[in-house]
């Protein structure tokens, strides 16, 4: 009899024991228990996390050999301005080139404020001068430089055109010693530009920059050299 007493009541006990480990607020009594030791270490565990695509970062070859040189543009070379050689009365004769561009009169019969003269190559004849426009400049033997003097007028200056200069007058040479240039005063009034004192000329039927048809015409007529001396005749045609 005590026996079966005691069975109902220690199984009572158990059931309530029972309960009391399963029915912690939000367990589900229906759900199998975790050892308690499992259980802290599975809280402890963070979830895995979802993988995520991250492109590789581009992989930059270190450079081989010696750096290449950065290339720094170079800044243009100023052209220096000309100074002013030679002074006659109202005509500045400057040491060289103008540093801004000059546009030389299209008439070679009007003159201009501002001449350019300019040592220019031939393989025929050698190196003469010539304006800003590459328009060939003559000497006339018949003239004079000691002291420097025009014969070449009247129907022959047309034919002859002077290099004229007006006032206030500039030169500007390339190739030839600003020193000898200056200009004489032509019977009609008008200032015609020399070369170590020889007045030079263009010739009416040059019509093209370097031409030279007047070289040797008459034999008194020549392409005037940079020093103001003649240049060399054509070669006999055919050769």
């Amino acid at each position: 009899m005590k026996r079966t007493a005691i069975a109902p009541v220690a199984l009572a006990a158990a059931g309530l024991f029972s309960l009391a480990a399963c029915a912690a607020p939000g367990t589900n009594p229906s759900t199998p228990l975790v050892p308690a030791a499992q259980a802290v270490a599975a809280s402890e565990t963070p979830a895995p996390l979802a993988s995520i695509d991250v492109p590789p970062a581009p992989v930059t070859e270190p450079p081989t050999g010696e750096l290449a040189a950065v290339e720094t543009p170079e800044a243009p070379t100023p052209v220096p301005e000309p100074t002013v050689a030679k002074t006659q009365k109202w005509v500045k004769i400057y040491n060289g080139p103008s540093a801004k561009e000059v546009t030389p009169p299209k008439s070679i019969t009007s003159g201009s404020k501002t001449v350019e003269l300019n040592a220019t190559e031939n393989d025929d004849i050698g190196t003469y001068v010539a304006d800003g426009a590459g328009r060939t400049l003559y000497r006339f033997d018949n003239d004079s430089n000691k002291p420097p003097k025009a014969t070449c007028n009247g129907d022959c200056a047309k034919t002859w055109p002077p290099l004229l200069i007006k006032s206030p007058g500039k030169i500007f040479p390339k190739g030839i010693d600003p020193k000898i240039l200056g200009y004489v005063e032509r019977a009609d009034g008008h200032c015609q530009v020399t070369i170590n004192g020889w007045p030079v000329y263009y010739f009416s039927k040059d019509t093209e920059p370097g031409d030279i048809k007047g070289q040797g015409v008459k034999d008194t007529w020549f392409a005037v050299s940079p020093t103001g001396g003649k240049t060399s005749a054509l070669p006999p045609a055919g050769n």
